[in-house]
């Protein structure tokens, strides 16, 4: 695992200096960029006792691996994982009905990104991915999802079909989201206990992942287009769920 994360951008390096500080290591500047909000953010570093070093351009470009970084970036050690079973343990003892998040194998960077941005939005408790085939934590991720890394519970699971089972035995209703299904989003009860399980751009969910959600639903497509950006679907289906809830 790298011993570093680089966080792009303003409100990214603002969200880590006010929610998770002990984890910066350095913030770097593009060298002339100066606005109101840089100076303010490396006033409070300062403050902080972390160090701000200024860089070409052409430095910080690299670092944020071409991400757009307005100026600024942050280095980091790296994200913490909620361990699986803790995860399982906090779903089966939780006071109110748990909203999961379970990306399978959405490989996208910007998609990732900001299907953790609207699960933050959404209050989801925690987001669960599969160890393979999905999109890592790379500046690209942590720029679109615009502080949501810093303030969700992430897990990685290994077996992604063990965890549903793990879940379910705790209560939770799983439902995918699949473009065949017959009955629409709008027709569940999310108020519940839930994991709302998306597929990946293009193949949607695996057969395995699929065969273990209690129900399918799926989104009205009422023009031409057969399907919805995997992103797009995932505001969706949670924000479904923050209306049933709040009634």
């Amino acid at each position: 695992m790298s011993k570093k994360e680089i966080l792009p951008g303003i409100h990214t390096v603002s969200s880590l200096l006010r929610w998770q500080p002990h984890r910066a290591q350095s913030i770097w500047l593009e060298q002339n960029k100066n606005n109101a909000r840089i100076e303010q953010l490396v006033g409070h570093a300062q403050k902080l006792g972390i160090s701000v070093q200024q860089v070409q351009r052409a430095k910080l470009d690299q670092l944020c691996e071409g991400t757009q970084h307005q100026g600024i970036a942050a280095s980091c050690s790296p994200t913490p994982m909620v361990d699986e079973q803790e995860l399982v343990d906090q779903i089966a003892s939780a006071s109110t009905a748990p909203l999961i998040l379970i990306l399978d194998e959405v490989s996208d960077p910007h998609n990732f990104g900001a299907c953790l941005r609207t699960a933050d939005a959404a209050g989801v408790d925690a987001v669960v991915v599969p160890q393979r085939n999905s999109a890592p934590l790379s500046p690209t991720v942590h720029k679109i999802a615009s502080g949501a890394t810093l303030r969700l519970k992430i897990t990685k699971t290994t077996n992604l079909a063990r965890f549903i089972d793990a879940i379910k035995k705790s209560g939770v209703w799983v439902y995918g989201a699949a473009g065949e299904a017959t009955n629409s989003i709008y027709q569940s009860n999310l108020s519940q206990a839930t994991a709302i399980v998306m597929g990946a751009e293009g193949q949607g969910l695996r057969r395995l992942t699929q065969e273990r959600c209690d129900q399918l639903y799926s989104l009205p497509m009422l023009g031409g287009v057969e399907s919805l950006n995997v992103s797009v679907a995932t505001g969706i289906f949670l924000y479904e769920a923050v209306r049933q809830r709040s009634n």
